[in-house]
């Protein structure tokens, strides 16, 4: 796990000073919303705000230039090599991957009613993983592009979607369920 800081602490620290102001804007995009009549602006608004804060320093680690290119098409592999070596690699690298689109599977059925279907969610993440995994390859930033990856994204957030199942948008008084 030392290493593991050693390689974000610059993200991390970032994203915990930028935090304020995302709660910042938030509140001032919800009280924007309000005025011009929006229904649900602060709902509306938070979940906006922190599904970017919640996802870009993310991608942003993912995006930052490593030291092992490569390419690894063939779903589990990746997986299993980190189940043979150290635990904290194995924990950083998959609980990573589970967090990455966790804040957009979170907070995106909470805005929005058309997303409560899990598949939408699933599809949304699985084609902004893939897109994401494309630009590392692409872009020759020297990392490891992995069908794992996009599995474990999608994965993180689904299950994230699945966490907040009783705030999300649509759902009734009673909470019977999406309208």
């Amino acid at each position: 796990m030392r290493l593991e800081w050693q390689l974000w602490r610059y993200v991390v620290v970032a994203t915990l000073v930028l935090l304020p102001a995302a709660v910042a804007a938030a509140h001032l995009l919800a009280r924007r919303r309000a005025r011009q009549g929006h229904p649900h602006p602060a709902r509306t608004a938070y979940a906006d705000v922190f599904i970017v804060a919640g996802t870009l320093p993310w991608v942003w680690m993912i995006l930052t230039p490593g030291t092992a290119p490569g390419v690894s098409l063939v779903p589990l592999h990746d997986l299993a090599e980190l189940a043979r070596g150290p635990f904290g690699a194995m924990f950083a690298q998959v609980g990573g991957n589970l967090l990455v689109f966790a804040a957009l599977g979170a907070l995106l059925p909470i805005r929005s009613a058309r997303f409560a279907p899990l598949w939408r969610i699933g599809l949304l993440a699985a084609a902004l993983s893939l897109t994401v995994e494309a630009l590392q390859y692409g872009l020759r930033l020297g990392r490891v592009s992995s069908a794992d990856d996009v599995l474990l994204n999608t994965a993180g957030a689904v299950l994230a979607a699945l966490a907040t199942r009783p705030w999300r948008a649509g759902r009734t008084a009673a909470g019977t369920g999406p309208r």
